[in-house]
C-alpha cells in the first residue's frame, strides 16, 4: 500500500505538467538532447539503433501486449485456475480503459519539437505504452513471482518485468513521441494499478497456487 501511495502521487504530481500549456524545460532539454543538434530528425546513434528502439516500442503496443495477456489467460484456463485468468484479464482491460480515459481528460499535444519515429494516433499524457507496459508486465510478473520458492527467482521476474517496462518508456521519449513527463506519469499510473491488482490477486488467491 505505501508503494501504491507513492506511485500515485508521483502521477498526480506529474499530472500538473500534463494539463499545462507549454512544455517543462527539462522536457525541452531531454528530447532534444537526444537529437543530432545539426538535424532534429536524427536521433542520437547509429541508424541500427534507432531500428532497435522501434522494436523495443512495440513491447509496450496494443497489439503485443493483446497478444501477451491472451496467451497467459489461455495457460491460465487450460491449466484450471479460472480466477486468476479473470483477474488477469480484468487488470489489462482496467488499465487499457484507464489510459485512454487520462489521455481524453489531460488532451495533452504530442512533442512537435522533433519529427516523430514512429506513427501516432492518441494525445500525449500519460503515455499509453509505458501505462500498459506497466500495469501488464507488472502484473504478470507480480502474479508469476508468488508461485516461485526462492527470493532469488522472485526477484529475478520482477526485475525483468521492471526492465522491459523501462526500455519500453525510454524509446517512447527517443523517438520523439512522447515527453518525458508523459512516460514518467506512464509508469506512474501503470504501476500503482499493477500493485492494486496484485493486492486483489493475493488477497484472492493462496500463496504459491494462483488461481
Amino acid at each position: 500500500m505505501a508503494l501504491f501511495a507513492v506511485a500515485t502521487l508521483a502521477f498526480f504530481g506529474l499530472a500538473e505538467q500534463g494539463g499545462a500549456a507549454a512544455p517543462h524545460e527539462l522536457d525541452v532539454r531531454i528530447l532534444m538532447a537526444l537529437r543530432n543538434p545539426d538535424d532534429l530528425s536524427d536521433p542520437l546513434g547509429p541508424g541500427w539503433f534507432e531500428d532497435v528502439m522501434r522494436d523495443v516500442t512495440a513491447l509496450g503496443g496494443t497489439a503485443v501486449l493483446a497478444m501477451v495477456s491472451l496467451s497467459v489467460c489461455g495457460f491460465l484456463l487450460l491449466t484450471g485456475k479460472r480466477r486468476a485468468a479473470w483477474a488477469v484479464a480484468g487488470a489489462v482491460v482496467g488499465a487499457f480503459i484507464l489510459s485512454h480515459a487520462l489521455k481524453l481528460g489531460f488532451d495533452r499535444p504530442r512533442p512537435d519539437l522533433v519529427p516523430h519515429g514512429v506513427r501516432v494516433h492518441t494525445r500525449s499524457f500519460p503515455s499509453a505504452h509505458a501505462m500498459m507496459s506497466a500495469a501488464v508486465y507488472l502484473t504478470l510478473a507480480g502474479m508469476l513471482a508468488r508461485t516461485q520458492a526462492t527470493a532469488r527467482a522472485r526477484a529475478f521476474v520482477i526485475a525483468v518485468a521492471m526492465l522491459l517496462t523501462a526500455l519500453t518508456g525510454a524509446s517512447r521519449v527517443y523517438l520523439g513521441v512522447h515527453w518525458p513527463s508523459d512516460v514518467a506519469a506512464g509508469w506512474a499510473a501503470g504501476a500503482a494499478w499493477a500493485i492494486l491488482c496484485g493486492s486483489v490477486m493475493s488477497a484472492l488467491q493462496p500463496r504459491g497456487a494462483p488461481g
